[in-house]
Order: C-alpha cells, then sequence, then structure tokens
C-alpha cells in the first residue's frame, strides 16, 4: 500500500513508518516539526519508500497518486507545562491539530477512497470513573480545564471520524493509544517514564508525587504499532483500546526503574503537584483488541526498559 502519516517525525508516527516500510509498504510522511524531530526519520530518507513533506496538517493537504491509507497522528501529546512542546503551551495548535487537521486528513482518505486510521487517545475518558478503561465508557472530562485542549481536540477528532464513516462511507478506524514508551520518546516529555528513567540513569533519587499510589500502565512501543497495525488491516470501525493492561501503582514502576538501572539513589517523596484533572488511575480494557484484533502486548516491562535505556543514555550523553 502507499500510506499517508501525518506526524511522521513524531514519536508514533516515525516507528509506523520503520515497520510499515519494513512490511514492504510505500509511506508519504508529514510533519511541520513543531513537536516532531527531524532525528526520528533521518535515517529513512534515503529510502526510495519513504518521501516527506513539512506541512502543517491543520492546512490544505493535496497528495498526488494513488492513496490506499491514511494514518493521522499529527499533534502536541506531552502534559508537561515545562515543556515548551506541551499542549498546555500549544492550546491553539493543539485544537486546530485534532479538528483542521482530522478533517484534512480525512480529506484525502475520501478523496482517494482510501481507508483512515485516526490516532486517539486514553485522554479522552479523562479521570476515569469506570476501571479499567472499556471503549463504551463516555469518560469524566472538563470541557474548560487546561488539559481540554488534548482532551476535547481528540473527542472531537473522534466524533468527525465517525461522521465521515457514517456521512460520506469513508473506510475508517479510531484507535485508542494508552501510555507508550521507547526509543525516541521526549525526554522532556512530562510523564513518569522520561521523568523516572533520566533521575536513575544520572544516579538521583526517584521524585514521586504523594505517596505514589496512582497507578498507569505502559505499553512499549513496538507492541503497540502492531496492534495499530493490525487496526488498519481490519474491518473494525468502533475505537478500540490499545495498551499494556498491566496496572502498577507509580511507586512500583519507580522501584522497578531503580532495579533495572542499578540506581542505588533510592526514591524521594514530595508534596503532590500533579497537573489539573490529572487521572488516578489508567489502565485500558483490552478486550476487544483481543477479540477482533487477536493483538495483546507480548514485551514485559523489564525488557521494554532495557530495549530504551540505550536511547536516553545517549540523548543524556552517557555513552
Amino acid at each position: 500500500m502507499r500510506i499517508l502519516i501525518t506526524g511522521a517525525a513524531g514519536f508514533l508516527g516515525s516507528h509506523l513508518c520503520d515497520r510499515l516500510l519494513a512490511d514492504g509498504h510505500e509511506v508519504v510522511g508529514l510533519d511541520n516539526f513543531v513537536t516532531g524531530n527531524r532525528e526520528n526519520i533521518s535515517h529513512l530518507m534515503g529510502n526510495e519508500k519513504f518521501t516527506f513533506y513539512r506541512h502543517d496538517v491543520s492546512n490544505y493537504i493535496f497528495l498526488t497518486g494513488k492513496v490506499d491509507a491514511v494514518m493521522h497522528f499529527a499533534s502536541p501529546a506531552s502534559p508537561n507545562p515545562q515543556s515548551p512542546t506541551a499542549y498546555f503551551n500549544l492550546p491553539i495548535q493543539t485544537m486546530k491539530a485534532g479538528a483542521l487537521g482530522t478533517h484534512n486528513s480525512l480529506g484525502v482518505a475520501k478523496a482517494h477512497n482510501a481507508r483512515f486510521l485516526l490516532a486517539s487517545t486514553s485522554e479522552i475518558y479523562g479521570d476515569p470513573l469506570v476501571h479499567p478503561q472499556v471503549e463504551t465508557y463516555s469518560g469524566n472530562v472538563d470541557p474548560v480545564g487546561t488539559r481540554a485542549v488534548y482532551d476535547e481536540a481528540k473527542r472531537f477528532a473522534e466524533s468527525l471520524t465517525m461522521a465521515y464513516h457514517r456521512q460520506h462511507g469513508v473506510d475508517t478506524r479510531i484507535v485508542r493509544i494508552f501510555n507508550t514508551y521507547g526509543p525516541r520518546m521526549d525526554l522532556e516529555d512530562g510523564r513518569a517514564l522520561p521523568n523516572l528513567l533520566k533521575q536513575a540513569l544520572l544516579g538521583q533519587p526517584l521524585t514521586i508525587y504523594g505517596t505514589g499510589e496512582q497507578t498507569r500502565s505502559f505499553c512499549f512501543v513496538d507492541d503497540l504499532v502492531d496492534g495499530i497495525i493490525r487496526l488498519l488491516l481490519s474491518d473494525e470501525h468502533m475505537p478500540v483500546n490499545i495498551g499494556n493492561p498491566v496496572e502498577m501503582t507509580l511507586l512500583q514502576f519507580a522501584e522497578s526503574i531503580n532495579k533495572v538501572t542499578g540506581n542505588k539513589a533510592g526514591l524521594t517523596f514530595v508534596p503532590d503537584a500533579r497537573s489539573e484533572r490529572d487521572p488516578q488511575r489508567r489502565r485500558p480494557d483490552i478486550t476487544r483488541a483481543r477479540t477482533i484484533l487477536h493483538w495483546e502486548p507480548k514485551v514485559d516491562l523489564e525488557q521494554g526498559l532495557r530495549n530504551t535505556i540505550p536511547y536516553f543514555k545517549q540523548k543524556l550523553g552517557l555513552v
């Protein structure tokens, strides 16, 4: 197939490019580098099956030649207010990527009679009152809070995708992505894994906010990409959760990181300074993914961390 990927220079987008090219497909990548990183796709520039255009998806997308699939991954995703590329600091761009970017990407799919896959997020569930989160749960969100620029952009994107499916017959899919980690993730992302892994590799005590009882589940990027491609190739139109259902407290997670890295500095506890409406618990119900896609994650946390550490060391100048 010839596949268009928006956000191709991002963490997930670049791994998708790698996998699809390895599977023999042709890939056209778009990115405006607001949050994407040129380094993530530099190794692909000599590949005759990879074409790249610098483009803002909130503007009209014109693409010649056949297009068999469109995968819309363009959006700021970091929740870290201290990062200049966080959606807190790019509120308008985030909303435009979710609204106008989805509209323009769907337009390409409609014009070329191509299948369309939207990268949605577990953030559409907000701070969930249902646990684990199932696709039929409509969420607990604040449409005017500071996190809303990302949450509501993705919720609108899902609605628009289904409208194009129902009104125009576009062959759509929606993946709801849960916490994912691996090489090429932004070390300043603000999420638990980059924060704690960076501290551990620098020999620092790992910072735990509050008691560390809030929970997360972590999926290695290769597993996630496999699930996304299975969804693309399926006939499923309703949203599907893709993530790792193994839930752990952040305290347990930090202890695992110290063990894998050999960090002897231990932990330090500070008052809870989490961002507004940061969810207390997050774990996907992947029954639909198991049933429809015959997918579940294979890489356990220890192996995933070992696969990720060399990239972090290189970025931190430790090698």
